[in-house]
């Protein structure tokens, strides 16, 4: 069996997508989600220009010996678009691979460890009312876990605040939109938010919420004991992880399990994190972190240390990335929690897929593959659309992480 031609999908059906399609000699194809938010063109150039003409005439079941030729044999390894642009072909041959063997991703990868993945929504609101009124809307939806996050008196344009009740685009212009951040005036809200959450809803659901990578060592822990009182089920990205020793001093000081990993590459980003126990989930995902098959060590490095994973699950990976995403959260023993952004009813047209949201819970389906297709035609009909994510800077004017 050869691969015998693949190519790039960019669409933009509400916000941008790349996609990688093989397809066989045997008619049998795959497809791969290589989105990279804000450097979409990045990836589909990698692709196109470096990763494709490798892999014509390749057989497409060997799915180590390719990913080992792609990781190894580009000399510059790692780095977010070399690994994105390896994680769409890894799905794509898994998807290839489970067709071939007629069963559902999942039965490939070794089983299932559970009937249905716990997700969690994103509750947000301009306000500390509106919030508060969010969250009850998702527990009306069903969901059992909910991320809460809201508008900050004195701080103008929020993180996580937007602009629609299901769906969240942060990416909103051709050129980075500037917003000005405050630690203090968040430091003092937060606790606020969640002691009104539990006031109002009680213990029974789960609560996250993201500090995307604001605060510093010291300032995360003072949050996250803060929040102690409220049992939060995770806060997550409480400092920038460049530095994973910095998570040594918050474990220190605080009991709030700590969750990171959206922005990883490789099991080398996380591996004194797991190693020294300084996290309680890991959240690299299957399309930024190489694919299914890097994906596999991490969990089981994690394993080892009781760390659970709770992959990112944003609206800016497409629903290739979440289908195959289920059937990883599926199989894998050590699972805690998926991240679920509803997609938009146009993307959701152009990705047909075979997962259901049943009870704050998805359900992979069991179509041969992980169940997500395309449709080329729909997706030509929304070209590709240039967006930039906001950065941040701090009253002063200091550039700060966003």
């Amino acid at each position: 069996m050869k691969i015998t031609s693949a190519r790039v999908i960019v669409t933009c059906p509400g916000r941008n997508f790349v996609t990688l399609l093989i397809e066989t000699d045997q008619g049998v194809t795959g497809i791969g989600d290589a989105t990279l938010n804000g450097r979409e063109l990045a990836v589909a150039s990698y692709l196109s220009d470096h990763l494709i003409p490798c892999l014509i005439g390749r057989d497409p079941q060997r799915i180590e010996d390719i990913w080992q030729y792609l990781y190894r044999g580009a000399y510059w390894r790692r780095g977010p678009v070399t690994m994105t642009a390896i994680a769409a072909v890894d799905t794509a041959l898994w998807d290839i691979k489970a067709k071939l063997a007629g069963m559902p991703l999942y039965q490939l990868l070794g089983g299932r460890s559970r009937d249905r993945v716990l997700v969690y929504g994103h509750a947000n609101g301009a306000d500390l009312e509106q919030t508060v009124e969010a969250v009850g809307r998702y527990i009306d939806l069903g969901y059992k876990a909910i991320r809460a996050q809201s508008g900050i008196p004195g701080i103008d344009k929020a993180y996580g605040v937007g602009r629609g009740e299901l769906h969240y685009e942060p990416a909103d212009a051709r050129l980075p939109t500037e917003t000005v951040w405050d630690t203090q005036k968040y430091l003092n809200f937060a606790p606020k938010l969640f002691e009104k959450l539990r006031d109002t809803y009680g213990f029974e659901h789960h609560l996250l919420h993201d500090v995307h990578h604001r605060l510093t060592p010291n300032e995360a822990a003072q949050l996250g004991k803060s929040l102690e009182p409220y049992r939060l089920f995770w806060i997550e990205d409480a400092t920038p992880a460049e530095n994973q020793e910095a998570f040594r001093h918050i474990r220190r000081h605080t009991t709030t399990p700590l969750a990171v990993g959206e922005v990883f590459n490789t099991i080398w980003d996380c591996k004194q994190l797991i190693e020294e126990q300084l996290i309680d989930y890991i959240r690299t995902t299957v399309v930024h972190a190489g694919g299914i098959t890097h994906l596999r060590r991490i969990a089981d490095l994690a394993a080892l240390y009781q760390v659970r994973t709770g992959s990112h699950g944003a609206t800016d990976l497409s629903p290739v990335c979440m289908g195959a995403a289920l059937h990883f959260d599926t199989w894998v023993p050590n699972f805690g929690i998926q991240e679920y952004m509803r997609h938009t009813q146009e993307t959701d047209a152009v990705f047909p897929h075979d997962y259901r949201f049943e009870d704050g819970h998805l359900i992979c389906g069991e179509t041969p593959g992980h169940g997500v297709t395309i449709d080329e035609d729909l997706a030509a009909k929304y070209p590709y659309d240039p967006a930039c994510l906001p950065i941040a800077r701090l009253e002063d004017g200091t550039l700060w992480n966003w």
